[in-house]
């Protein structure tokens, strides 16, 4: 009787350790982030960030895979995927989720900033937890805004100092609904190109020109394919960083705390390297032979006015309203 019983014991023993790693793996957390900058780029230093901080905050057991130059698709597939779960994470475009969520174009109105401070003030607030609110409603919960430039222009033809040099210029623009109206009102034809396809398509001249903040021209050296950049400034854009409201569900309480503690580290060191890059990128392009302009600013926004008027008449304008009185 006490040799069965001893059996027994031994046979409970052995299956609770055979079980236990089997319980660690069950408590592994596998997440992909994806996105659509290159490696160097502020974007991609910052998801790598964010990995390396939510792995060591959680002892090894939460790992990130981040897929940088547009791996997982472009930016609207990211979204989409995003936010059906097929995705757990993206640091998106603003004029890609805006075409889930449609207020995130409020921020990307012509000269509406002249500094990424500027529209962080505003998006660290309650306009921010707003927008976030929004997007929550739409399948995606906001880790934070990351800064992603004030926007210049390049192109192959000419340089541009005036809104006349802009007439007939073919320009490439992401899927910014906002970005296709500031082409047009300059009198630019747009024509939407993925921008893991911008540098072979300004390369061949399918394009002439295109408009990025400084770092990411730098970062996939589209200088070389482009000798004329105009300091025109028309347009603050952001980065969402998201995750899949699917994925952040079936994290547990102490999971969301280490995804979101990672993430706010991860968000200052994106919104810091994009500061100190403009500081010396332009001198970088200078010495790489790029030719630049400076605008009438005042023209431009002239040129612009309409734009606003066009987006504050849309479903966006009550939001759009607040964006413009907190800001103007």
């Amino acid at each position: 009787m006490l040799r069965k019983t001893f059996t027994r014991t031994l046979l409970a023993v052995a299956a609770l350790a055979a079980a236990l790693p089997l319980a660690a793996q069950a408590q592994a957390v596998k997440l992909t982030l994806g996105h659509g900058a290159a490696p160097g780029n502020p974007r991609h230093e910052a998801a790598v960030k964010f990995a390396d901080v939510l792995k060591a905050k959680s002892a090894g057991r939460i790992e990130v895979q981040v897929a940088p130059s547009g791996q997982l698709g472009d930016d609207a597939a990211m979204v989409t995927a995003v936010r059906t779960g097929a995705l757990d994470m993206t640091a998106n475009s603003q004029g890609a989720v805006s075409s889930a969520v449609p207020e995130y174009a409020a921020y990307g109105m012509p000269f509406m900033f002249s500094t990424p401070a500027q529209a962080f003030q505003l998006l660290d607030g309650p306009l921010g937890k707003e927008l976030a609110q929004k997007s929550s409603d739409k399948g995606m919960v906001v880790l934070g805004y990351w800064d992603n430039g004030i926007r210049h222009m390049t192109n192959s033809k000419r340089p541009i100092s005036k809104v006349e040099d802009m007439k007939g210029l073919k320009m490439r623009t992401p899927p910014d609904a906002v970005l296709v109206d500031i082409m047009q009102a300059l009198g630019a034809e747009a024509q939407q190109i993925k921008f893991a396809e911008l540098y072979v398509a300004l390369q061949q001249g399918v394009v002439d020109g295109q408009e990025n903040p400084l770092v990411n021209i730098q970062a996939s050296k589209l200088y070389e394919v482009q000798k004329h950049l105009a300091l025109t400034s028309h347009m603050f854009q952001m980065t969402p960083f998201l995750m899949s409201k699917r994925t952040w569900d079936r994290l547990s309480e102490a999971d969301r705390k280490a995804v979101t503690e990672a993430a706010a580290e991860a968000t200052a060191l994106q919104r810091k390297l994009s500061a100190e890059a403009d500081a010396k990128l332009l001198d970088d392009l200078k010495a790489k032979g790029v030719q630049v302009t400076t605008v009438d600013k005042s023209a431009f926004a002239k040129a612009t006015a309409a734009v606003d008027d066009k987006w504050l008449a849309t479903p966006i304008g009550p939001y759009l309203k607040k964006v413009i009185a907190a800001t103007r």
